[in-house]
């Protein structure tokens, strides 16, 4: 089968907040499919077999979205490009979440709120301090997210948050950045 797109993820949760984040940004006849990876070395090694799969359909293209974590994010990029073009694909978008899922989360405190039936304004009135100003640069959004609510599980919570995610109010400059790559797309 072919598709418009084909979208290589570093986690799950990363596909559990694209299955819904995809349909209101993609146009409705605009065929995708969602491949998640164990993790950045599962889908570094998954690479190159997956752009060869799907060498008959050439007008596919293919998104990657990976966490940043630790890593320095142009060099990650280059990296990751670098394994496409050995794989014979060169125009491949690549998307780097800084550092992680869960500043995408940060990004719109009220979908937080909603996704925990928190008290409405509690949360999300925090949205202007300097540190959910500007999510991306928190080392552990994770963490700061576990802070907040108390019980996070990226498998399950990320399900249940992205729904309420705002797509042009999110303070994360890689989810923005993730957004008009889309739609760039498109």
């Amino acid at each position: 089968m072919s598709y418009d797109l084909i979208f290589l993820l570093e986690e799950p949760s990363i596909k559990s907040v694209l299955e819904i984040l995809l349909p209101k940004i993609l146009p409705e006849n605009f065929s995708y499919k969602l491949i998640p990876h164990e993790g950045k070395q599962d889908l570094a090694r998954s690479i190159p077999t997956k752009i060869k799969a799907f060498q008959f359909s050439p007008s596919t293209k293919f998104v990657i979205v990976h966490d940043q974590d630790s890593h320095n994010c142009k060099s990650l990029k280059e990296e990751l490009l670098k394994i496409c073009r050995k794989s014979g694909k060169e125009d491949v978008l690549i998307r780097i979440i800084c550092h992680e899922l869960e500043s995408w989360f940060l990004g719109d405190l009220a979908a937080i709120e909603k996704a925990y039936n928190l008290r409405p304004r509690g949360l999300s009135q925090k949205q202007n301090q300097q540190k959910f100003r500007d999510p991306d640069k928190l080392n552990s959004a994770k963490h700061e997210l576990k802070k907040l609510v108390g019980e996070y599980y990226a498998g399950t919570h990320s399900k249940k948050i992205a729904p309420y995610l705002s797509l042009t109010n999110n303070k994360s400059h890689s989810f923005q950045v993730f957004i008009n790559g889309m739609k760039k797309l498109v």
